[in-house]
């Protein structure tokens, strides 16, 4: 069933960029926003109707989606709102670029100037932030957060909850493994099968893990 109200858990400033993607898409009536932060009563103009647990309240009539950039954060709350039987859209900005033949899980947003090219795989509640592209035959798993400016080539596997820092970089046929954090600028020439921070040119662990 087609809902025409859209909750968004987060109203910090990465829900704001999500409600604006919302709003783009034109799909929806009403927006509202919940947040724990009690303090927060609007943003972006919306209305802070609640808490994260309120949420359970409305999934019967709104859609529900969780922008919250901390991806352990997202990844507890969109299960919980899986087990209760929410309708947890795909956010995809009007003028973000996707191929044929590509898969977008639930709950993951798509931001301005993003590319995806043909045949690439990403899962569920993964943020792809603005200007990021993706070659082709890519596979990124659930709840990776892709800033912006990172430039995947083709057939690179990024493992669940990992996050690329702005302006990372990660060559043709490359696996990384699940929760990794490539540092900003960072160069990627190897399979990364260690958890762990990695930074610089060409990416190492940093000692600091």
């Amino acid at each position: 069933m087609n809902k025409n109200k859209l909750v968004i858990i987060g109203a910090g400033g990465h829900g704001r960029v999500v409600a604006d993607i919302a709003y783009k898409m034109n799909k929806w009536q009403q927006i509202i926003f919940m947040d724990d932060d009690e303090t927060i009563k609007s943003s972006m103009g919306i209305k802070v109707v609640g808490k994260t647990n309120d949420a359970s309240m409305y999934i019967d009539d709104c859609d529900i989606f969780v922008a919250i950039g901390d991806n352990i954060k997202r990844e507890k709350i969109l299960c919980w709102l899986e087990r209760e039987g929410a309708s947890i859209p795909t956010l995809i900005h009007p003028k973000a670029i996707i191929g044929e033949e590509v898969e977008i899980g639930m709950g993951t947003v798509i931001m301005p100037g993003v590319i995806i090219n043909c045949c690439t795989k990403i899962g569920k509640g993964c943020i792809i932030n603005t200007g990021a592209t993706i070659d082709h035959d890519n596979i990124i798993e659930d709840y990776v957060h892709i800033s912006p400016g990172v430039h995947l080539a083709g057939a690179v596997s990024v493992g669940k909850s990992t996050w690329l820092g702005i302006g990372s970089i990660v060559i043709n046929n490359i696996v990384i493994i699940s929760h990794c954090k490539i540092g900003a600028g960072a160069v990627v020439v190897r399979n990364i099968n260690k958890e762990g921070t990695y930074i610089g040119i060409p990416a190492t662990r940093s000692e600091q893990c």
